[in-house]
């Protein structure tokens, strides 16, 4: 495995791989966990090449958010990433990705400030500033994405379709361990007794989904339901959507995702199902 630290580097190595080569990518903050190697296995399984990159982002965090304490554990990482077949890993300083005066990249104007980016404005600014960056870099076939940041991905699938970026987004399922409780890299800041309150997204969802198996399709009483079970948290949002994000009053199966957002303590957790 290489690892590479700055853009031009980058640069350098994609261009001297064969054309005829698949290439895949997985974008990361590091802070690996079973979530992220899941991604990485199945570009590795799909693609000739696998590039990951390991980058916390500060152009997507808000002020007084956790940027300077997000968890990082690069030796941890790099060795994950060689583990798991990774052709290069790309992990820039923040001096190297970002001038001092450059261009920005705006969210779309509706899209991009319901939910997450209503709760945290401009967050997705940032995101798609740094995605567009990457594929840039790495002109990848294929990049993997999580279905746990849904709103993410599908703005992330709607710039590289109106920006004619010519990279195939793959979804990836949600990762969970046994109890339940969707992988983040953020679960590291909860104690025993806020990680028993967290499993409540998941029962939330998990509830929700039951209701809907048994012929229920008004989205307010689901979502009223599962704001009662989430009464130990600070609920920030529930929301039932379409899968292009346009609020939905009745359920459309196999259309339809879920979404909750809650607070566990000083913890800001996210989760969704797919239905």
């Amino acid at each position: 495995m290489i690892q590479i630290t700055t853009p031009q580097e980058l640069q350098q190595y994609r261009n001297n791989l064969p054309h005829a080569e698949t290439v895949g990518f997985v974008p990361t903050m590091g802070a690996l966990h079973e979530g992220h190697i899941s991604l990485i296995k199945r570009s590795v399984s799909e693609n000739d090449k696998t590039i990951v990159s390991i980058f916390v982002n500060p152009t997507q965090f808000l002020p007084g958010e956790d940027l300077d304490a997000y968890p990082r554990k690069l030796e941890a990482d790099l060795k994950i990433c060689e583990l798991a077949g990774v052709d290069s890993l790309f992990t820039p300083s923040t001096d190297a990705v970002y001038s001092w005066e450059e261009p920005t990249v705006k969210a779309p104007k509706i899209k991009g400030y319901i939910l997450e980016g209503y709760h945290r404005p401009g967050h997705f600014d940032g995101v798609l500033q740094i995605v567009l960056k990457l594929l840039n870099l790495t002109r990848p076939t294929r990049a993997y994405f999580g279905k746990k940041d849904a709103q993410q991905l599908y703005l992330i699938q709607n710039m590289v379709h109106t920006l004619y970026l010519g990279t195939e987004i793959v979804p990836c399922e949600i990762v969970r361990e046994k109890d339940g409780l969707a992988l983040s890299s953020r679960n590291v800041y909860l104690g025993d007794e806020e990680r028993q309150k967290a499993l409540l997204l998941s029962r939330s969802l998990k509830h929700a989904t039951r209701r809907i198996i048994e012929g229920e399709r008004d989205t307010e009483r689901i979502k009223q339901e599962m704001v009662e079970i989430l009464s130990p948290t600070r609920v920030e949002y529930v929301e039932i959507v379409d899968r292009d994000f346009n609020l939905l009053h009745e359920v459309q199966i196999e259309n339809t995702i879920i979404l909750v957002a809650a607070y566990v303590g000083t913890t800001r957790l996210i989760d969704n199902m797919w239905v």
